[in-house]
């Protein structure tokens, strides 16, 4: 049993690391706005996302070595620092009036290779200052932070870019950094004794390691693969959006969309923070993500009203947090803390690599594919009936499309996941 203080260890690392994400996800909003300002694309705004996936998915089985050979506090600390300069370069090239599209590209990529080192080091913090019993609980705070940056970055960063402009957004950011990057090195003590001993390891044959523990454990490998079909058809559901939302109703009614999936996400990580343990965390997860996958497209599909678009996200989105919490107590409970950094690294490779393709197809279909395919639709024939004219409306037909592969995804997966059943006592 950890004591009371690693508990407030844990608080204070999460209340921190939270503010920071709200922050530099306040920047990303912005920027995606500045972005679809000056190009009106969604493929070229999917591409600031898929420029800070890429390195993280290609490079992350190597990344969570390195995290398992050194300190994970040093390793946040330096990835943090240099993520926010990062930020600061942006800052200087807009009031330079040098900013440009390709700028935001390759910060991202660097900015994504941090990211890349953080995160599974962040990860094995996080299980070093836990106690086992609260793995669920703390898994439900985790994702009520993140349901309330969704809530208030899209509208935070909506009104302040708009009242002051994206360099008031950056400074808020970096603001926000500071406080978490002084709180991880003045207040939080984590014990790493096994670090020492790694650093004489290689990392090929860590990471070698990593693949090797999912290869033995089918359950959690099975998992992640389904996940990373969900990740496909959500990440692409991310590039439509803003082009669903924005010709029709603008910049401020995409912010209060975007932010009702947080509002769901929060009522859903109270729920988890309440709930018993399910009987079977398998069949939760992939029940919970053909629930959200079948309904929330179709919903946003159907409709140009704001209203039914906030009820889709809230649908679509409530249970998101019930599946990341079983999800991250069954990778918890199952990798040994030696090996964690460099099997969620690999998780992230496998889970998440499907984002940046996703992406790039979502915004793809949406100019090249579906808004000529509609643009050429007849006023009162059916497709023009069921998903409306004009732009938006080929990315309402790429909805439809997306909720149609969502479900034939969970029940083809779900056949293979229904053999497993996972206690922590197993």
């Amino acid at each position: 049993m950890k004591s009371n203080q690693s508990l407030k260890n844990y608080y204070i690392l999460w209340s921190t690391q939270s503010l920071s994400q709200l922050g530099s996800s306040m920047t990303g909003f912005a920027l995606t706005l500045w972005l679809y300002e000056k190009t009106g694309s969604a493929l070229s705004t999917a591409a600031l996302t898929i420029c800070t996936y890429a390195p993280y998915v290609a490079m992350s089985i190597f990344a969570g070595a390195l995290s398992d050979k050194y300190s994970k506090k040093k390793t946040m600390l330096v990835c943090d620092a240099l993520a926010a300069l990062t930020t600061v370069f942006v800052f200087i090239l807009f009031k330079s009036n040098l900013l440009s599209v390709w700028h935001l590209y390759a910060i991202n990529v660097v900015s994504g290779l941090m990211n890349t080192v953080q995160q599974p080091a962040s990860e094995v913090a996080y299980t070093l200052i836990i106690p086992k019993e609260a793995y669920q609980k703390t898994s439900g705070y985790q994702s009520l932070s993140r349901s309330l940056i969704t809530i208030g970055n899209p509208l935070l960063a909506s009104a302040l870019y708009g009242l002051a402009g994206l360099d008031a957004v950056i400074i808020v950011d970096l603001a926000t950094f500071a406080v978490a990057f002084l709180a991880l090195l003045f207040f939080i003590q984590l014990s790493e004794k096994d670090d020492q001993a790694r650093k004489e390891e290689n990392v090929l044959k860590l990471a070698k390691e990593g693949l090797q523990f999912l290869k033995e454990h089918r359950l959690v490998l099975d998992v992640i693969l389904f996940m990373s079909g969900v990740n496909l058809i959500a990440s692409a559901f991310d590039a439509v959006l803003p082009a669903l939302v924005i010709p029709i109703h603008g910049n401020n009614v995409l912010g209060i969309v975007t932010s009702c999936s947080g509002v769901a996400m929060a009522l859903g990580s109270l729920l988890v923070a309440m709930m018993p343990k399910p009987k079977n965390r398998v069949r939760v997860i992939y029940l919970t993500m053909l629930f959200s996958l079948g309904t929330e497209n179709f919903l946003l599909a159907f409709s140009r009203n704001p209203v039914l678009w906030c009820l889709g996200q809230i649908i679509g989105w409530m249970l998101v947090p019930v599946m990341a919490a079983n999800q991250n107590v069954i990778i918890r409970t199952s990798i040994p803390v030696a090996l964690q950094g460099r099997v969620y690294a690999c998780r992230n490779t496998l889970q998440f690599f499907t984002i940046p393709i996703g992406l790039a197809v979502g915004g793809f279909m949406v100019d090249h594919v579906c808004e000529p395919f509609m643009g050429a639709r007849k006023a009162g024939s059916l497709l023009t009936s069921l998903f409306g004219s004009g732009k938006g409306s080929g990315a309402s037909l790429m909805m439809f499309l997306l909720g149609a592969a969502g479900i034939l995804w969970c029940l083809a997966a779900g056949k293979r996941l229904n053999q497993y059943g996972f206690t922590e006592e197993i």
